[in-house]
């Protein structure tokens, strides 16, 4: 697995049962395997409709997000981030939430909520998410829900130091 600036990362729609297959064993790696959130897998109702991504480095998927609205008015969630250990150094956690968060906007979004795990907060708040809320727990770990204004949203609404996530 590339470490670093190796490898370029491909962020795409998981479209085909190969990507959905990869998607979902990324997800149990990490949140079944490694973490131990869930006992045999993190299925739920939202993954018959979800969008499910996938990041690629070097022909091996590597990284999983899913999204899908919440309501018409144009709210969406993002959850399920996976990225296997050997790649976390790649950037490629970065690239499946700018993906997400411009997938959502272009699908008419004008906001995104996700329940963050503790230790990842400051990693989507240098990504230009914020705080809503206080702490909670989700399966006896404590997550952070946070929230970030999509394509919709004007620039000069953003608060003062906020960093547009889908600048790079």
């Amino acid at each position: 697995m590339p470490r670093g600036g190796g490898a370029p990362v491909d962020v795409r729609i998981a479209l085909g049962p190969e990507d959905v297959a990869a998607h979902h064993r990324v997800r149990r790696e990490v949140f079944v395997g490694e973490q131990g959130i869930f006992s045999d897998d993190d299925l739920d109702e939202r993954d018959d409709d979800a969008i499910k991504v996938v990041a690629e480095i070097d022909g091996v998927v590597v990284g999983a997000v899913r999204l899908y609205p919440l309501d018409e008015a144009g709210l969406w969630k993002g959850d399920r981030l996976a990225v296997v250990r050997g790649a976390r150094t790649s950037r490629v956690g970065a690239a499946l939430v700018r993906f997400a968060v411009a997938t959502a906007g272009e699908m008419g979004g004008r906001r995104m909520l996700a329940l963050i795990q503790r230790r990842n907060v400051a990693f989507f708040g240098h990504l230009g998410w914020s705080i809503l809320g206080a702490e909670s727990d989700f399966h006896g770990q404590t997550h952070q829900e946070m929230t970030i204004p999509l394509a919709g949203a004007q620039r000069e609404m953003a608060p003062d130091g906020y960093v547009w996530a889908l600048d790079g």
